[in-house]
């Protein structure tokens, strides 16, 4: 291929010509990070009982069949598509959709921080356009109950100043209520939707369908409006064996293909795998041969989300006349909201409590628990680590970590692996066995997704840029035209009207951080001094100069931490004597209070980088006498 058909072809992929010049408007974005908290409090959110999201919202006689039919269309109606998040990395997945003055979100997500964000402990995607138009918004749909798709719920819930109606299936209800119990969130109304409702919000008609993923009840979308209709599948792979029967409803597909799909969003976590996702039933296997042939105990970590995962370990332990124990306090909690649903089934006499282990022969034991992402607190690192109040790990222990570690934890999973293994224990992963497969469609699923569904434009989310990249490609070899591809970034908007699509104006973006009780508090600012802190350490300078006589008092202090030969006298002394000299020239020339800080902070740095390569965040605190 030349070089100008390449360009041709990437300009392509990325959004077309012509129709689609307009292609960002970068200019009218802005990045905000913080926002004024509103709290109110509101009636506790309940799970509905026996009464479905149709019976409340639809009128007897309203739902209709849709194999075959058209549905209607205003000429003079836009919808616009706004991804807020879940487009340059695995998580915070939340997209807003917006029809002549009606807004409905769909899924709000967070994720998790990695070693760039010390010190943080959730990332949101910045909402602040939901705030600005919360009169418009008819209510959120949440797709499943993965944390990457409802993270955010509880802090959006926070700041918007009415009770707004979440719909999701009963699992998915279930641990969002847990979520908002947590945080004290009371504005809230959930209502049960199943596969196969339909739901009406403002001038948008929703239709939920099955799809199965690494979490019971997760659905996907098919969403009509006056200006066209959108599919979103959700996160799906198509697995033919499910643990728990519900396999994705491809009926379901084909309806909504024939009435019509206008513009398709589908999952892109795992485009870049050329082959089919394996079925969860394979892990089960694995699990439950790795555990027949264990002489001691068998600790497992996991997802704490991953019921699948959890309800085959409950097996494959009973079946070898193991008892189950669940430590961690999410494992802990997910455990009892998915027994109490429905959708864990293990006995009382099969669970024991982490406290009661003492007396019980290590071979007779199972233990689930989190951190298979190798997080410092989780039960697992201080399980490996000595820490745990109850658990002790003995060489000849069985540890799977029944997980694929997020880009990013590599390095935390490896560590804590390398500490069972100092210990003794057999430690089990995915490049070992078939301990883990993914909850995500392959590459040749999402092919077959496409050509079901047929849509006239694709927009690939839920994934970091070379997976929606490698979904674009996808959509394009099954026949999607590329000119009707879009690939977007956080904060573009698409906007879909009788003649099309075609790209939007794009909206505030940016993400939000959790820091302990602080929310959109922490700038950028403050985390690269955290890191500068962290990789080259700190130093003070502490000085008195008589800024009328022109005159240093008494001698510099300089307090060096973290920093390589710090503790070092001569080091310290010489610093000292080298930001003295430096005071005592900018006092002579008449240099004010920030000239001297500078010439301080400025003569250290230089001593410190030619002695030890290193450039300390560097305090000057000047006393006038």
């Amino acid at each position: 291929m030349t070089k100008e058909n390449q360009e041709k072809q990437n300009g392509r992929t990325e959004g077309g010509s012509g129709k689609n010049a307009n292609r960002r408007n970068n200019d009218r974005r802005k990045n905000n990070t913080s926002f004024k908290r509103v709290n109110l409090e509101r009636k506790r959110p309940q799970l509905s009982r026996g009464e479905t999201a149709a019976a409340k919202e639809v009128p007897s006689g309203s739902r209709k069949p849709r194999r075959g039919s058209k549905a209607g269309k205003d000429p003079n109606a836009k919808l616009k598509i706004i991804p807020l998040g879940g487009l340059d990395a695995i998580g915070k997945n939340m997209t807003a959709f917006e029809c002549n003055g009606d807004m409905i979100l769909d899924d709000a997500g967070l994720m998790f921080p990695d070693d760039d964000h010390p010190g943080i402990d959730l990332i949101l995607p910045d909402y602040t356009y939901v705030l600005e138009n919360a009169d418009k918004l008819r209510g959120i749909v949440i797709t499943h109950g993965h944390e990457d798709h409802t993270g955010t719920l509880p802090y959006l819930l926070k700041d918007l100043d009415r009770t707004v109606n979440i719909y999701a299936t009963k699992l998915t209800l279930g641990l969002i209520e847990g979520k908002f119990a947590e945080h004290r969130v009371k504005n809230a109304k959930l209502i049960e939707i199943k596969p196969g409702d339909e739901v009406k919000l403002g001038c948008f008609t929703v239709d939920f369908f099955a799809v199965n993923h690494s979490i019971p009840g997760a659905v996907g979308l098919f969403i009509q409006s006056p200006a066209g209709n959108v599919l979103h599948t959700g996160d799906f792979k198509l697995d033919q064996t499910p643990i728990d029967g519900i396999t994705t409803d491809f009926g379901a597909l084909a309806r909504f293909s024939e009435t019509g799909v206008d513009l398709m969003m589908s999952d892109s976590t795992n485009a870049t795998n050329p082959n089919f996702t394996p079925s969860e039933a394979e892990v089960g296997k694995t699990l439950e041969q790795i555990i027949s042939q264990a002489k001691g105990r068998v600790i497992i970590a996991s997802f704490a989300s991953h019921i699948h995962r959890m309800q085959q370990i409950c097996d494959a332990a009973v079946k070898n006349g193991r008892k189950v124990v669940v430590t961690g306090r999410s494992m802990i909690q997910n455990t009892d909201i998915a027994r109490r649903l429905g959708y864990l089934n293990i006995s009382d006499d099969n669970l024991i409590d982490a406290y009661d282990l003492k007396g019980i022969p290590p071979e007779q034991v199972v233990i689930m628990c989190t951190g298979s992402q190798g997080e410092p607190l989780s039960a697992l690192a201080r399980i490996a680590n000595g820490e745990h109040k109850t658990i002790e790990i003995e060489e000849g222990d069985t540890v799977i970590i029944s997980a694929t570690p997020v880009p990013g934890n590599e390095k935390a999973v490896t560590r804590v692996i390398n500490q069972l293994a100092k210990i003794g224990a057999d430690v089990y992963d995915k490049s070992r066995a078939r301990v883990h497969v993914s909850g995500h469609a392959g590459a040749e699923e999402l092919k077959i997704m496409l050509s079901i569904v047929k849509p006239k434009n694709f927009m690939p989310v839920h994934g970091e840029a070379t997976h929606l990249r490698a979904h674009a490609k996808l959509a394009e070899a099954t026949g999607v035209d590329p000119d009707n591809i879009y690939v977007l970034e956080n904060g573009d908007s698409l906007e879909l009207s009788a003649r099309g699509v075609e790209r939007g104006e794009g909206v505030p973006s940016g993400i939000v951080y959790v820091d302990g009780l602080s929310v959109g508090d922490t700038s950028q600012d403050v985390l690269d001094e955290r890191n500068t802190l962290g990789n080259q350490g700190f130093a003070s300078v502490a000085a008195a100069v008589n800024m009328k006589d022109r005159k240093l008092v008494g001698q510099v202090q300089v307090s060096m931490h973290g920093i390589t030969g710090g503790d070092d006298y001569y080091l310290a002394h010489e610093a000292e004597n080298t930001v003295a000299n430096a005071l005592r020239k900018c006092l002579s020339k008449d240099g004010g209070v920030k000239e001297l800080r500078k010439a301080a902070r400025d003569a250290l740095l230089s001593l410190l980088w030619e002695r030890t390569k290193q450039r300390p965040m560097v305090v000057v605190n000047l006393l006038e006498v």
